[in-house]
């Protein structure tokens, strides 16, 4: 019987905030918000609130940031 409390084989899995697709963790591109902009974290090392997502939806980020933070300030 396998432990249960072990993290063997475990693949974190993330979604993409642009087109809500759900795909392991080291498919999407992480990125976090500063007040100049998004900045991303490609060494994934940052300790802070991250977002994800994936390769063909680059475009769609600037888009979600302006509607998700539509009248504030990142």
């Amino acid at each position: 019987m396998p432990n249960m409390n072990s993290s063997a084989g475990h693949i974190p899995i993330r979604t993409c905030v642009v087109c809500r697709q759900k795909s392991a963790q080291t498919e999407l591109l992480p990125f976090i918000l500063l007040p100049a902009g998004v900045a991303y974290d490609l060494s994934r090392r940052l300790q802070c609130r991250k977002y994800y997502h994936c390769s063909t939806c680059l475009d769609g980020v600037s888009k979600w940031v302006k509607r998700k933070f539509k009248g504030r300030t990142v």
